[in-house]
């Protein structure tokens, strides 16, 4: 094992953060669906616009990070090893295979992380963007007459981009657990060191 300095400080931040807000989301917005009580309706919808512009202001100054260092290009796709890796987490993970893609500061995601990552940040987070803000500005958009979508379209599309989330969230950290003990990804994650394996 060679130790190798992957995630630089603010990664972890933004990553940490991210994490934090997307949960008390979850938690806020399905509440405010009526799935339980836990803050109470008012509150929690306040809560959760709260959390939602946070969260916008987040990924505005994540992707000006992203751009302004290079690491932007972590994110783009590639077929190289997608099937091995695949494989790997079909089969290959439970009897003990090593793990086809190598870890470096340079790509630090494999393909089908590449792959999900660009699903996300390209589809899953718009859609959470731009039906979530026409939810909250619905009555003034549709009185000025700037929309003229009914509100339930809109709020299925923001409750299916939030469902699409709430499925990423438990596959990433199902995955958080598969290095080579269960809590070192969520080390990496903490200290930016990861332990890989050499060639």
């Amino acid at each position: 094992m060679t130790r190798v300095y992957l995630f630089k400080r603010f990664e972890r931040f933004w990553h940490w953060s991210q994490a934090a807000l997307v949960l008390f989301m979850l938690v806020t917005g399905f509440e405010v669906h009526g799935m339980y009580r836990l803050f109470g309706w008012e509150k929690a919808g306040n809560l959760h616009t709260i959390a939602a512009w946070t969260l916008i202001g987040l990924w505005l100054f994540a992707i000006f990070w992203h751009f302004t260092t290079g690491e932007w290009k972590q994110y783009i796709p590639t077929t190289r090893n997608m099937l091995a890796v695949a494989r790997y987490y079909s089969a290959g993970i439970f009897t003990g295979e090593p793990h086809p893609h190598r870890v470096t500061p340079t790509a630090k995601h494999n393909p089908l992380q590449r792959a999900t990552y660009l699903v996300i940040k390209l589809l899953v987070n718009p859609l959470i963007w731009v039906s979530g803000l026409f939810y909250l500005y619905y009555a003034e958009l549709t009185r000025n007459g700037l929309l003229q979508l009914p509100l339930r379209p809109i709020a299925l599309v923001h409750t299916a981009a939030a469902f699409m989330m709430l499925i990423f969230v438990i596959s990433h950290i199902y995955l958080s657990t598969t290095g080579h003990t269960p809590l070192a990804h969520i080390k990496a994650m903490i200290t930016g060191w990861e332990n890989v394996e050499q060639e």
